[in-house]
């Protein structure tokens, strides 16, 4: 299967307000998605409804499957972690590894283990001695130890520190993605993981206004720096954004400018941040593209 997820028109719903409003998108195998939006924007309804938790309007299937009407199977190929990782503060770690080896056919305890020994973590620490960071390498060694095919990630390290939001990024790349799983993770870090990423979804008040390939990004939109005496000159050629770079006036198109405004300054490449911004500030932007 080269399709892992798979949407079409999707609808989310509570009660009158539409918190995702007609997606459509696939996930290929190998991929690493970055799922990108303001608070309220989407995502983690989104997810819910990927893993499950939450039934819509449209079609969707992940791993080939309904995630309503066959979760069971589908939790069975299928990591998540959500915004908050909750373990029994009680239990030692290798008791934790004990109880999954009980609960998940595809747990494969020898690996947690082994993923665990990349961190300071020890087997017989107890949750509650362990620092938010620890218990989040701690929460994906006992989640990427499962035999899955897809990784939903929820703002997986919210609240850490840069240096463990490194070490759980590492881990991730390093101990997971194979080309053949795929993973899907949403967060506010864009500066922090878009090296890590082969593709974007941007959401803005439940609708797509961006999905795409980061190479087809380097392709698609240009970046100009330019002296700030330009600037009418820039601004009449309808950038997507007008804004600072290195201490220089910049302005972002959606395709080539015209010629002669390409001239007055010098392309650059666009980052994560900056497309961003400027898809999702202003309602009249939002679009799919």
């Amino acid at each position: 299967m080269d399709t892992l997820i798979e949407a079409r028109d999707l609808t989310l719903r509570y009660g009158s307000k539409t918190a995702v409003d007609g997606l459509s998108f696939t996930v290929p195998k190998g991929r690493v998605v970055g799922l990108l939006g303001h608070n309220g924007a989407g995502k983690t309804s989104l997810m819910k409804a990927l893993v499950g938790l939450k039934a819509g309007d449209g079609q969707l299937r992940v791993l080939g499957l309904d995630p309503m009407r066959e979760r069971e199977k589908l939790l069975e190929s299928l990591c998540y972690i959500p915004d908050v990782a909750v373990l029994p503060r009680w239990a030692r770690v290798h008791e934790l590894i004990s109880l999954m080896s009980g609960l998940h056919p595809r747990f494969s305890a020898e690996r947690a283990r082994t993923l665990l020994s990349r961190t300071s973590v020890t087997l017989n620490d107890k949750v509650k001695s362990l620092s938010k960071g620890m218990v989040v390498q701690t929460h994906l060694a006992l989640v990427a130890a499962i035999d899955a095919r897809l990784m939903i990630l929820d703002e997986p390290t919210l609240g850490l520190d840069v240096l463990s939001r490194k070490a759980f990024y590492e881990m991730l790349i390093d101990e997971w993605c194979d080309g053949e799983r795929s993973v899907l993770i949403s967060t506010h870090q864009i500066e922090e993981i878009e090296a890590l990423l082969s593709d974007v979804m941007m959401l803005n008040e439940g609708r797509m206004v961006l999905n795409i390939s980061l190479e087809e990004i380097d392709r698609r939109f240009v970046a100009l720096s330019h002296d700030a005496a330009l600037a009418e000159q820039v601004a009449a050629a309808h950038p997507l954004l007008r804004y600072r770079q290195g201490g220089q006036s910049a302005a972002l198109f959606d395709g080539p400018p015209p010629e002669h405004v390409a001239q007055l300054g010098q392309r650059f490449r666009p980052n994560l941040v900056d497309l961003f911004v400027a898809l999702t500030r202003a309602p009249e932007l939002n679009r799919t593209v």
